[in-house]
């Protein structure tokens, strides 16, 4: 019953993209954001070029399993995605194409794309470790982590929140430590990270930010858009308040630099409206949209000499970490079985 469910699902969401939008004049996204926050860029893009854009958002894993189950039927252009872990593994699937394009390669970094042009970064998080300000005054700022291997200290038992080892932003902070340090490091850290969680993980970066605020711990860890979008205008006065209480701390400013991913996108295998599709990615890496993912989205463009949005602009400069992306993909599987090693729920 439940399968028969989810095909009628699957095939009601198809009539937005039907056989017709196989034009010219349009090109079809299969994306793991919300549309809302990406319909500012895709309207401009359309106002750009005339072509219209058509959406289909779910869930990260179910969009890929809808890919290579529609195979070479399948009528979407470009996957658009959230973290190089998602990218990797739409990659090793078969289902991206390469792209040869001068432009996207002098526009976004060479960590932050595929190493064949399967896919490329087009907005950048990062995920640093943010601290309760009244507890960062009380205990002065000698006595704050200035890394991530910090969490892992017997001084902060009982003081962290993190969300669940399931996430994929966590599976990639685990995977970029594995990508520099032994295995045994890693874990060894885990175990201590574990062992200072203020309570089981549970909920999303919003809930960690929350925690802290609270005094339900002194330390989260969380994604930067996260914050700054809690402390946009627009949102609950509860969420500004808490946001308001949490400092932003860039751990690692003397080594690696802060751990940053990315959303992102490639074109697929089978992409009816190829050109298209390259064009909205062209676009994507654009002054226009960059300057529209940093004020609509809260995300840090790909490249310098784009300006930030007001709330990121006030945290400050920070040196981010510039590991090849490709590497979160490659030590994925390993990270997740390190995070259940030490018992990271």
């Amino acid at each position: 019953m439940t399968s028969r469910v989810l095909s009628i699902s699957l095939f009601l969401l198809s009539l937005s993209i039907a056989p017709s939008a196989q034009s010219a004049e349009e090109v079809n996204i299969y994306s793991a954001r919300q549309e809302v926050l990406i319909r500012p860029l895709l309207d401009a893009f359309t106002t750009s070029t005339g072509i219209t854009v058509n959406v289909i958002s779910s869930d990260a894993d179910a969009l890929l399993n809808r890919i290579e189950n529609e195979a070479q039927n399948s009528p979407a252009d470009v996957l658009l995605t959230t973290d190089a872990g998602r990218l990797w593994r739409a990659k090793t699937a078969n289902v991206l194409s390469t792209v040869e394009s001068e432009q996207l390669n002098n526009l976004i970094p060479s960590h932050l794309r595929d190493t064949d042009n399967q896919w490329f970064g087009l907005s950048v998080r990062a995920r640093p470790i943010m601290v309760n300000t009244a507890y960062a005054e009380k205990v002065g700022a000698e006595s704050l982590p200035s890394t991530y291997a910090d969490l892992a200290n017997e001084q902060f038992a009982k003081q962290i929140c993190i969300r669940s080892s399931s996430n994929i932003y966590n599976q990639s902070l685990v995977a970029s430590m594995l990508a520099r340090e032994e295995s045994q490091t890693v874990e060894t850290w885990a175990i201590g990270l574990v062992n200072n969680m203020a309570r089981s993980p549970q909920g999303g970066d919003r809930d960690q930010i929350k925690a802290a605020a609270l005094g339900q711990c002194a330390f989260a860890v969380a994604n930067t858009y996260y914050l700054a979008s809690m402390l946009g205008a627009d949102n609950p006065a509860a969420d500004q308040q808490a946001a308001q209480a949490i400092t932003v701390i860039w751990p690692n400013q003397s080594s690696t630099g802060t751990h940053v991913n990315i959303s992102g996108a490639g074109v697929l295998k089978h992409a009816p409206n190829r050109a298209n599709a390259i064009a909205l990615l062209h676009f994507l890496a654009s002054d226009e949209a960059q300057s529209i993912y940093a004020n609509v989205n809260y995300e840090y463009p790909v490249r310098d000499g784009i300006e930030l949005n007001s709330i990121l602009a006030q945290w400050g400069d920070f040196k981010a970490d510039t590991l090849d992306l490709t590497k979160l993909g490659e030590h994925n599987a390993e990270a997740v079985k390190l995070m259940d090693r030490a018992k990271w729920r």
